[in-house]
């Protein structure tokens, strides 16, 4: 029998997503999101949800743009302190030691070290509650060559991405592949 616990944030696995903007005076800043998904493959989008409170969420609105910076495991000490500190009284590049990389393509910085990158336009906001649901437009996506596969697509287990357990408040790594997808249902 399962036991019901209320209306709660309790889905798994959710995404730790480094979201990057710039501010009114062009400083890069970082931070951390793990309310975010693939929302719509045509046009290709994502979605990723901020409080207003968050300084990120004034530079999307003002900046109409953000990048989103998968970081792998090596980076979990970082990607939990850009989620800690706010950009507003806090250079996080600096305090990190990573290096902010200007898009060429929108108006916001990724992060150089994470291997995977998202590089999205603003398409949409909707204000939901405590969260606005910002739904970016993928213009870009870019990978550091040592995560990909021979058909020159991203491997998880290369980019080694960190998920985070809501309500237990934890980071976790991937696991196994467990099969191809689209293919083991046959099988049943």
């Amino acid at each position: 029998m399962k036991k019901s616990m209320g209306a709660k944030t309790l889905v798994y696995p959710t995404p730790v997503w480094v979201i990057g903007t710039y501010d009114q005076e062009g400083k890069p800043n970082v931070m951390t999101a793990a309310w975010g998904s693939i929302c719509c493959s045509q046009p290709p989008c994502v979605a990723v949800a901020l409080r207003k409170a968050t300084y990120s969420y004034g530079n999307i609105m003002e900046r109409r743009a953000f990048t989103v910076s998968v970081p792998s495991e090596a980076y979990v000490k970082e990607a939990d302190y850009f989620g800690i500190v706010s950009g507003k009284n806090t250079d996080k590049f600096a305090v990190t030691g990573l290096t902010a990389v200007k898009s060429d393509l929108v108006d916001a910085p990724y992060v150089q070290q994470f291997p995977m990158i998202v590089e999205c336009r603003l398409l949409h906001s909707f204000e939901i509650g405590l969260h606005t649901q910002f739904i970016g437009e993928i213009v870009d996506v870019k990978a550091d060559e040592a995560v990909l596969n021979e058909q020159g697509l991203p491997e998880i287990e290369r980019v080694r991405p960190i998920v985070y357990g809501p309500g237990i408040s934890a980071y976790h790594g991937v696991g196994a592949c467990l099969g191809q997808a689209f293919s083991i249902g046959k099988r049943a």
